[in-house]
């Protein structure tokens, strides 16, 4: 069974640029089944889905995020990144690393998350 885990700074300055990054252990998070895949939670919201990865580096940003997320892998080592660019408050939450079947979507693998405070 695949184990992610997510790691990054827990508080980043308006303006700034967020860095996260997902280890897998166990198994892969991008091969030719599976794509990695970020999502995340502010509080009093729901699950709100930021984009994902495949094996081969193709990247699935969703529009509102367009312009600020830069998704990346490395192979060898099993990760995937995630970059957001000029932050605000609004960017608060709790960020989650997953797996999910690149035929449907489906999470089958999750990260005990990340919480990230956008604060000066």
């Amino acid at each position: 069974q695949v184990q992610l885990q997510e790691s990054g700074p827990g508080l980043v300055k308006p303006s700034q640029t967020l860095s996260l990054t997902c280890t897998a252990s166990g198994g892969s998070i991008t091969d030719n089944q599976y794509v990695g895949m970020w999502i995340r939670q502010s509080p009093g919201k729901g699950l709100e889905w930021i984009g994902y990865i495949t094996r081969s580096g193709d990247t699935y940003i969703a529009p509102s995020f367009k312009s600020r997320i830069s998704i990346s892998r490395d192979i060898a080592k099993s990760q995937i990144f995630l970059q957001l660019s000029a932050v605000t408050p609004e960017d608060t939450a709790q960020y989650y690393c997953t797996r999910a079947l690149r035929s449907d979507g489906t999470v089958d693998a999750w990260g005990q998350g990340t919480q990230v405070t956008v604060s000066s």
